[in-house]
């Protein structure tokens, strides 16, 4: 079984629910058994979140929010209120992973960003989708020249499932990347780029026991992007198929 301090759910699987009701979408979490989750849209959700967690008995050790090209202010102060000890950028343009020269420009802009964080106590990550690692440079993924480039206080949020989708060998790739990753979102499906394809952890394609078993000690994330059936009968299986795995 994972350790429930390994183990969190990423907010925006239940973003729906979250919206319409916060407060039992957070309990029901709870209910479930995680101990922590992933908030994103962290500055405009976060002081909403902060005494929802408390009263649930949940922490956020991370969460996704835009640092490139934001204001960082606004962001480390929410994160300091929730208690988030590692901020993750989601999210760049595709465009700019296509060139090296690309690549070591958003490694150059997280590390600044990183060296303002770490003066409140706060980490910086990324979290890739597809594209980082369909983009081939020079024979290598987007995303190990991106990691090269990386201060060591740089860390990464690997998407397993998004880089199966985009052609990865993911555990060759965990290999290659080693301790630079500190986090996985785990996601199970076809390995398409289609959401709707996405199900419960443990009843698609993804190998998530080797995953988990080649990152030890990693913060394993659930996250689904969709589903078609309903939201959180697939974050409850999940959770019991990842209680389960070794």
């Amino acid at each position: 079984m994972i350790e429930p301090d390994r183990l969190s759910l990423q907010l925006y699987t239940v973003r729906a629910d979250l919206d319409r009701d916060p407060e039992g979408t957070i309990a029901r979490i709870a209910e479930i058994g995680f101990r922590q989750v992933e908030p994103f849209g962290l500055v405009e959700r976060g002081p909403r979140l902060a005494g929802l967690l408390r009263t649930h008995d949940l922490t956020a050790p991370t969460s996704h929010a835009h640092v490139i090209g934001a204001e960082l202010e606004p962001v480390l102060d929410t994160a300091v209120q929730l208690g988030v000890t590692t901020v993750i950028e989601p999210y760049v343009d595709p465009e700019r992973w296509r060139t090296a020269e690309g690549v070591e420009q958003i490694a150059v802009q997280l590390n600044q960003i990183a060296d303002r964080a770490g003066e409140r106590g706060i980490a910086i990550g990324y979290h890739n989708h597809h594209f980082e690692l369909e983009s081939v440079i020079d024979g290598r993924h987007a995303l190990e020249l991106f990691a090269e480039r990386l201060a060591p206080s740089v860390r990464l949020e690997l998407d397993t499932y998004w880089a199966a989708a985009g052609g990865a060998d993911v555990l060759a790739l965990l290999g290659r990347l080693g301790e630079r990753v500190a986090a996985l979102h785990i996601k199970d499906g076809d390995r398409t780029l289609d959401p709707k394809a996405q199900v419960a952890v443990g009843a698609g394609s993804m190998p998530v026991a080797e995953i988990l078993a080649a990152a030890p000690g990693r913060l394993a994330v659930v996250e689904l992007d969709d589903f078609a059936g309903e939201m959180f009968d697939a974050v409850s299986d999940s959770y019991a198929y990842l209680q389960a795995a070794a």
